[in-house]
């Protein structure tokens, strides 16, 4: 039975009227539209600057952690705007076509474990890590920096959402909170961060305006569920 529960409807309106959750626990974790004219059915993405930067401060308005994607340039400004400083940021880094190559990942009011997700050693052959491998160590903790495609329209994952988000990018980010942590995503989209929450046994909530993508989510985690039966 699947942990995550979906609610479709304006994120702000829903926050605001309160969610059956123990915000306690709760960390927002999202990639919010770009506000870079990506065409979505129910929302602009093309906000005059300032109208952006108060959507994006709205999320601090709850008080609980926050966890964002976005463009380096976009987390600068919403610093300046906020008087908010990220405790961590992670750089997530694709090769493509395209003259931007990486996006940030700011953690606010969270400080990340990265000891809580291992990647394999770089250089296996090197004796001290033979001698930590023979221990039976898998890897080493992550680093702030992760090299993950994005998804394209070739990938083995990708749905009918323009701008979706790989699952490894999400499954680290989910990784290095707190175990107990509940997940909110205020602008599900594809429904990526409710996947990786759902693979790894976290309670998660995403909001979605969009009935379309809310339709795509709920197979998403229609086929997580059947996966564990």
């Amino acid at each position: 039975m699947t942990m995550a529960q979906i609610i479709k409807g304006d994120c702000f309106r829903v926050l605001d009227e309160g969610i059956h959750a123990d915000l306690g626990r709760a960390i927002i974790v999202t990639d919010p539209p770009f506000n870079v004219g990506y065409h979505y059915h129910e929302y602009s993405d093309a906000l005059k600057p300032d109208e952006y930067m108060k959507m994006l401060s709205s999320l601090f308005d709850y008080g609980i952690p926050v966890v964002m994607v976005n463009y380096p340039e976009t987390l600068y400004r919403l610093s300046a705007f906020t008087g908010r400083v990220p405790e961590r940021v992670v750089s997530w880094v694709y090769p493509s076509n395209t003259g931007r190559q990486h996006r940030d990942i700011a953690f606010y009011g969270i400080r990340p474990d990265f000891r809580k997700v291992t990647q394999p050693y770089k250089t296996p052959n090197d004796k001290r890590i033979r001698k930590l491998i023979e221990k039976g160590s898998t890897g080493s903790r992550i680093y702030d920096w992760w090299q993950v495609n994005q998804v394209k329209n070739v990938s083995r994952e990708k749905t009918g959402h323009p701008c979706q988000m790989p699952l490894e990018v999400m499954t680290n980010i989910i990784g290095i909170l707190p175990d107990d942590a509940v997940i909110i995503d205020p602008y599900a989209g594809s429904g990526t961060t409710l996947v990786a929450a759902e693979r790894m046994g976290r309670e998660s909530i995403g909001i979605e305006i969009d009935e379309t993508y809310v339709d795509i989510i709920t197979e998403r985690l229609k086929k997580e569920d059947e996966k564990d039966r």
